[in-house]
């Protein structure tokens, strides 16, 4: 009998074990995977983009709504990455681990042209006057902009074809760069070193209830086996919807999902690399998911700097890079084929656009390449396969269904059950996501001896970093220095 199961071996169920055991060290945990190795699906380095989400250069967190530019939700990831921040520091300095392991200063830009630009400077005005952006610049002049990104403005008056007309970009030099399957897997460890068991290739066949807690039985390597538990959290990445299905908790009916996969341009010229020192983000075409925003990014992976540019959107019926083709059709079920069905109406601008994305050629996506970087050759450039994402859909009054980029923590009534559905920013906001389902999920943390451990964990818990400028320049501070963030 184990108190927690964790099924899948990702950032979220390494975050989750290490906060849990950090509450309570008697926690008897038990961790599912069904690879042979951690963080091999989403959180893998080459699986995402590595970006530390605080809102700084993804403009879809900042729309404008008749006229006036919203940052609630920029403001929301921002203090929900510095949540994670601190726990990072905390754990650093515990275990006296290096943090350039997993964590790199890289600055984050926003690039936009023509009649963008109004936008993009009423975005820089609206971010500005607040704290957590007051290191942001902003810059139409192309002498300027050619200082930070000097691949994308090399050798032209006006950039590229994507940006005929005059650009604009704003940088905020206190970005990150994450490697979030490094971070996995110093978190497990580190909960392996306190208790916390392990076993690969884990394939989980069914969840049930019995006799008040959870059974779950798995194929391990050939053989059937099966444990039970009091408390399951399914964080596999986008085979959580399947595994949550297998529970039929009321809680899980009418959700499904939408699966989209990914790939990146990897330039293997690292004199071009080394000339490339940001994350630069721009608009994502029309159509396009999120997720699809392109962007020319530096990431520091193992320890080498590398240049990534994408990704470029795809489908596959397929939930996880390793998963079955079958996993789509796997997931529909009568309480969810009306709201699946639904979305795909409402979605059809998407569906072009993946078709569009699919059919696209190395040659195609490499013209792409060059609306940002005009003298990218070929030679320099090889395609590789990224992480796959499962979308959240879910039932609506009004649309029949919708389809969500964000991420969804499901519960069951009574708390023993829990799954993370979605994407991105999840990563970056993992500590935040899991302190919550925590705060939901054990009424333990309604104590003062966890409160308290938590405020040692987390030194702005119960506070509001959006609204206490000092507490947060003292977060931003402690933070820094202990991840070597060199700013």
């Amino acid at each position: 009998m184990y108190d927690i199961t964790l099924i899948g071996g990702g950032i979220m169920s390494a975050t989750l074990s290490r906060l849990l055991k950090e509450l309570n060290p008697n926690f008897k945990i038990l961790i599912l995977e069904s690879q042979d190795k951690l963080g091999l699906e989403s959180s893998g380095a080459w699986n995402n983009a590595g970006t530390g989400h605080a809102g700084l250069c993804e403009l879809n967190y900042t729309p404008e709504v008749d006229g006036e530019i919203s940052i609630k939700k920029a403001l929301d990831i921002t203090e929900s990455y510095e949540i994670s921040k601190q726990f990072w520091s905390y754990f650093v300095e515990k275990e006296n681990i290096d943090p350039t392991q997993f964590i790199h200063n890289v600055p984050h830009m926003s690039l936009v042209s023509g009649n963008k630009i109004p936008f993009l400077r009423k975005r820089y005005d609206k971010m500005k006057s607040h704290h957590f952006y007051q290191d942001m610049e902003f810059s139409d002049n192309i002498n300027e902009i050619s200082k930070w990104i000097p691949l994308v403005t090399k050798n032209r008056d006006n950039p590229c074809d994507l940006y005929e007309d005059q650009i604009a970009t704003t940088y905020i030099k206190n970005g990150t760069d994450v490697n979030f399957g490094r971070l996995t897997e110093l978190l497990i460890h580190s909960s392996i070193l306190r208790g916390v068991k392990l076993f690969y290739k884990c394939y989980v066949k069914s969840i049930k209830k019995s006799k008040g807690n959870w059974k779950i039985k798995y194929k391990n390597r050939g053989f059937n086996k099966s444990i039970e538990s009091k408390y399951v959290f399914i964080g596999a990445g986008g085979a959580s919807l399947l595994l949550l299905e297998k529970t039929n908790i009321p809680e899980s009916k009418g959700y499904g999902g939408f699966p989209i996969s990914g790939q990146w341009l990897v330039c293997k010229n690292r004199e071009i690399i080394d000339k490339h020192r940001v994350k630069l983000y721009g608009i994502a075409p029309s159509g396009a998911p999120v997720m699809s925003m392109p962007h020319l990014d530096t990431r520091i992976i193992d320890g080498k700097k590398e240049l990534l540019f994408g990704p470029f959107a795809g489908f596959s019926t397929k939930f996880l890079r390793n998963g079955s083709g079958l996993d789509l059709f796997k997931s529909i079920k009568i309480s969810n084929l009306w709201a699946m069905l639904k979305a795909g109406w409402n979605n059809i601008p998407l569906t072009k656009y993946l078709v569009k994305e699919v059919m696209a050629s190395f040659s195609e996506k490499m013209a792409e390449l060059r609306s940002f970087y005009p003298d990218a050759k070929d030679e320099d450039w090889v395609l590789q396969t990224a992480g796959q994402r499962v979308q959240v859909i879910k039932k609506d009054k009004d649309k029949g269904g919708i389809l969500e980029f964000g991420t969804e923590v499901i519960k069951s009534k009574d708390g023993t059950m829990s799954a993370l559905l979605g994407a991105s920013p999840g990563a970056s906001t993992s500590v935040h996501i899991m302190v919550k389902l925590i705060e939901d999920c054990f009424p333990e943390m309604k104590t003062t001896e966890w409160i308290e451990k938590m405020k040692v964990m987390v030194p702005s818990y119960g506070k509001s970093l959006i609204k206490d400028e000092n507490l947060y320049m003292d977060i931003k501070n402690n933070n820094n220095n202990a991840l070597k963030i060199v700013i």
